[in-house]
């Protein structure tokens, strides 16, 4: 699962608009604003979800679930590995 908060914070680390998500996950413009308005976990189709999943993954956010090793073992997202200043 993915939250729309989740989206928005994945978004930020990248320095990318909704729009640049479209283009990267080849997912429409109005389904990510849609995803991202949503509350709590984003629902959708399965193959959508997992196509914004996978344009995160290729620009280096790990995407953190609940349960998952994190330093307070909440839910939120991480570069994979620290990126250059």
């Amino acid at each position: 699962m993915i939250t729309a908060a989740q989206m928005r914070a994945a978004r930020a680390l990248l320095g990318i608009d909704q729009k640049q998500l479209a283009e990267m996950s080849g997912v429409s413009l109005p389904t990510i604003q849609r995803m991202e308005a949503s509350e709590g976990n984003v629902r959708g189709v399965v193959d959508t979800l997992t196509k914004v999943i996978d344009a995160f993954e290729r620009g280096g956010v790990v995407l953190i679930g609940d349960g998952a090793p994190s330093a307070d073992g909440g839910r939120g997202v991480r570069f994979r590995e620290p990126r250059p200043r």
